[in-house]
């Protein structure tokens, strides 16, 4: 299945069927008066997450979303049938921006959630309800509403407990790969990620979510390399480990790079728990991992972690010290009494 993490929609409410003038004509009946019926409601046009979903894919082939109108009324009284609703399906994580791309109309991180994004036109009113003491015969009706039409974006950022970032090449898609049941493309070129990866992770008894994304160069923020457009998938994450390559000359400046386009691309994303890890250290001997080790955490002013993707050497340790930061946020809810005061 293909990844698709933006989609651009064109969604149109149905709108509202017409009023109907209508008089009761029948035989015996002396006074048949009005009774023209109401026209029936326009369809709505509803987002909902749902289970199974974690791509945009099937909007890159419909885009048209357009409920249809209500029926118009009919005499004897009879309101016209109202439209049904249309449904966009969408994944878990998914946010739903106007045309602007920038104001967020909704953001539905739960299975479950729905938000109106267009409501149907109510129907018009019959004659009937124009009849007085004054006017016995109303010749006029209402026409139904026009339903709301409008563009909006569809733009999925994956739900994961921690988020990998790094360079090209830093070994990130290797890491999820040897502790996870993820299948990543893993090859000696940069850019082998081509778009983000998922894999269910298990340390001693805990299990979490981790998500790979593409590396990161420098000038991303400006749209150098793949750009930045994915770093959206890793702003949900309650972690970040962040791999610097240890084969590297000047891994001081490859973290610093990573950094830069954090900050550039979000504050908040610059402010989440960070576990830095120096990789590939099955590559080097004893006195160039002390080396880089110090070298990278005189540049970013806390401890380095050590470790090998290929190897496994050091993974339990660094998942351990992801797991740490994750724990705060599985504890259970606080329930509601029967008072109406919270309690843990």
């Amino acid at each position: 299945m293909k990844f698709l993490d933006l989609a651009k929609v064109y969604i149109r409410s149905g709108g509202g069927g017409a009023g109907c003038v209508s008089f009761r004509r029948e035989k015996f009946i002396e006074y048949g008066g009005p009774d023209g019926g109401d026209g029936g409601k326009g369809g709505d046009v509803w987002a909902e997450a749902v289970e199974g979903l974690n791509t945009l894919i099937d909007f890159r082939y419909q885009q048209h979303f357009f409920a249809k109108s209500g029926q118009h009324g009919m005499g004897s009284q009879m309101t016209g049938k109202s439209a049904d609703d249309v449904t966009l399906r969408i994944p878990v994580g998914t946010e739903i921006l106007d045309e602007d791309e920038e104001t967020v109309i909704a953001d539905l991180t739960e299975v479950g959630q729905r938000v109106l994004l267009a409501k149907g036109g109510n129907g018009g009113w019959g004659n009937l309800h124009f009849k007085s003491s004054t006017n016995r015969s109303p010749r006029t009706a209402n026409p139904g509403l026009e339903g709301v039409e409008r563009t909006i974006w569809l733009r999925l950022k994956l739900i994961a407990d921690a988020g990998l970032v790094g360079l090209p090449n830093a070994g990130k898609s290797t890491f999820l790969a040897a502790v996870s049941n993820a299948r990543p493309k893993i090859a000696d070129y940069p850019f082998t990620t081509l778009h983000p990866n998922l894999g269910v992770v298990g340390v001693d008894t805990y299990e979490f979510v981790m998500a790979d994304i593409p590396g990161l160069i420098e000038g991303a923020s400006e749209g150098r390399g793949l750009g930045d457009q994915f770093l959206g998938h890793v702003e949900r994450s309650n972690v970040l480990l962040h791999l610097v390559d240890g084969t590297s000359q000047t891994v001081a400046e490859d973290a610093r790079t990573i950094l830069t386009e954090l900050e550039a691309y979000s504050p908040v994303l610059m402010k989440k728990p960070r576990v830095t890890a120096l990789n590939k250290i099955d590559a080097l001997d004893d006195d160039e991992i002390a080396e880089r080790r110090a070298e990278l955490e005189a540049e970013l002013g806390h401890p380095v972690m050590l470790m090998s993707g290929v190897a496994r050497t050091g993974v339990t340790d660094v998942l351990r010290a992801l797991w740490t930061q994750i724990e705060p946020s599985r504890a259970p809810a606080p329930a509601d009494t029967p008072d109406g005061t919270w309690q843990p």
